[in-house]
């Protein structure tokens, strides 16, 4: 879940509400998926660049059931155009999750970096990314340190004078297997947005990938679509 915004103010943050349908539609491989996911994000420009972040709080009917988070920063190097620059970005992924019968885990943190080329449109009704980042994987307890890369893309675009809003990310990354050998891993998450005042949207969010969720039952199944129904304040 990323803010799309990004040229157009110099701050902004939201925060969202998400009930997840994703356990529903896979009763076997995501049955202990989380039912509601709470989203707070910012975006701060300033002279050198920008900074974004933002967390992600899974919550089962009962308490948390875990939180994820990434924390980028970007130090804008030189414009390409009147509408597009190029910038160095630096991030950090990390989290934690908990499972329904008790304990938990911590995921296998990541730092990225590389080139980042931005870009928006001449009123900023439609905004872009596109990034192509080295990724080491850091080592947490069996799983050892490895290195990857990412290739992200983030848009935003604005429409219907300002009532509607489509914005999301893709990102493609190669992840490593138990057994070592390597995979490419897809993740995408484009949200559609009502707004229907300055400050109150709704609308959702649909999580597609392909090799990013590992099922909870014997399952050769790798690709998923997780859709929600969200709310969302701006700030």
């Amino acid at each position: 879940m990323l803010l799309c915004a990004m040229a157009a103010l110099a701050q902004a943050q939201n925060l969202q509400v998400h009930y997840d349908f994703g356990r529903k539609i896979y009763s076997d491989e995501e049955r202990t998926r989380q039912m509601v996911t709470l989203t707070f994000e910012q975006f701060k420009a300033d002279q050198l660049g920008s900074w974004f972040w933002f967390i992600d709080l899974d919550m089962y009917h009962d308490g948390m059931k875990g939180a994820y988070t990434e924390i980028s920063r970007e130090f804008t190097l030189t414009s390409t155009s009147p509408s597009s620059s190029l910038a160095a970005h630096i991030e950090y992924d990390g989290g934690m999750t908990t499972f329904k019968d008790g304990g938990g885990t911590r995921f296998q943190n990541a730092v990225l970096v590389g080139p980042a080329w931005n870009g928006h449109n001449s009123d900023f009704s439609a905004t872009w990314s596109v990034q192509a980042m080295y990724k080491h994987f850091m080592k947490y307890k069996e799983s050892k340190a490895y290195a990857s890369f990412q290739l992200t893309g983030v848009w935003g675009v604005t429409f219907a004078g300002g009532k509607g809003t489509c914005s999301g990310f893709i990102d493609l990354w190669r992840g490593e297997q138990a057994n070592g050998h390597g995979q490419l891993v897809l993740l995408t998450e484009p949200q559609l947005w009502y707004n229907a005042t300055k400050h109150f949207s709704i609308g959702t969010e649909i999580e597609v990938s392909n090799h990013f969720i590992f099922p909870e039952c014997a399952s050769d199944k790798s690709f998923y679509i997780n859709p929600t129904l969200a709310v969302k304040y701006n700030f």
